[in-house]
């Protein structure tokens, strides 16, 4: 029982550590708006446009990105 529950937890836990490092953040622009966001979600290309061309580990460094990217300033 010990042993069923120790593989069930880990097997959990894996999934959960797998799930949360796998969030990528990209820089987007909308096309219809002009207004640049943060997106979790990989932009298509039509609505929703990629302005780094690159992923970000964190949302923090996706924001840092994002005040600097000329097109994204006000």
């Amino acid at each position: 029982m010990v042993r069923r529950f120790a593989i069930a937890t880990a097997s959990v836990g894996l999934f959960t550590v797998s799930a949360i490092a796998a969030t990528e953040y990209w820089v987007a622009k909308d096309a219809v708006s002009k207004q640049c966001e943060v997106v979790t979600k990989k932009p298509d290309g039509t609505l929703v446009i990629d302005l780094a061309k690159s992923t970000f580990k964190s949302e923090a460094e996706a924001n840092d990105a994002l005040k600097k990217m000329p097109s994204c300033k006000k």
